[in-house]
């Protein structure tokens, strides 16, 4: 058993041998529904689902983002994605542009990633600024967004060297994207 931040109960028994994206994608439907579960080398990081107003800005920037993106790539939220071969990365982005439209199955890798959109939240800050940051950097994902919906602010990383370079800035709540595609992301409330 583990707790989540807030305090509830998360019921699992670590499989043999330690998890594994396999033994996390098996979890009961009912544990990985009232939850985020990621698995960054081989350990578990549980945290619960997002408040009602980020699903919201969530939902919004999907539908701002998909116009620009289609028909080549495809906007999913919340899609399950696997970093590199070690098969003890897996992370729920809040958006990724995926450059495989229309594939099936539970999961991307970072090989089918253009983008992927992480959205602040007070208990998230810090992992979204540094830590997904850096692991998205490492897997060569070209694109981070990093959204900060208190300050109504944006930005666009750019992969450079390996490390992430700011690319594009939000002005007065908006964010307008010439690169990686055509896009007006208005963060506005």
């Amino acid at each position: 058993m583990l707790a989540t931040p807030t305090g509830l109960e998360f019921r699992v028994t670590a499989p043999p041998g330690g998890w594994t994206v396999e033994s996390v994608l098996e979890l009961p439907d009912e544990e990985r529904a009232r939850n985020v579960v990621e698995l960054v080398d081989g350990v578990l990081h549980v945290s619960p689902l997002a408040r009602l107003e980020h699903q919201r800005l969530v939902g919004r920037l999907w539908g701002q983002l998909s116009p620009g993106a289609a028909p080549r790539y495809e906007v999913l939220p919340g899609a399950n994605l696997v970093l590199g071969n070690r098969n003890d990365r897996l992370l729920i982005p809040d958006l990724v542009v995926s450059t495989a439209p229309g594939l099936e199955g539970v999961s991307l890798t970072e090989k089918q990633v253009l983008l992927v959109a992480e959205i602040e939240s007070p208990s998230t800050r810090v992992q979204d600024r540094i830590f997904k940051k850096a692991l998205y950097a490492e897997a060569l994902i070209p694109y981070y967004l990093l959204v900060d919906p208190e300050q109504e602010a944006a930005t666009v990383y750019a992969l450079s060297d390996g490390d992430y370079l700011p690319h594009a800035k939000s002005e007065g709540g908006v964010l307008e994207l010439a690169e990686p595609f055509p896009a007006e992301l208005d963060l506005r409330a």
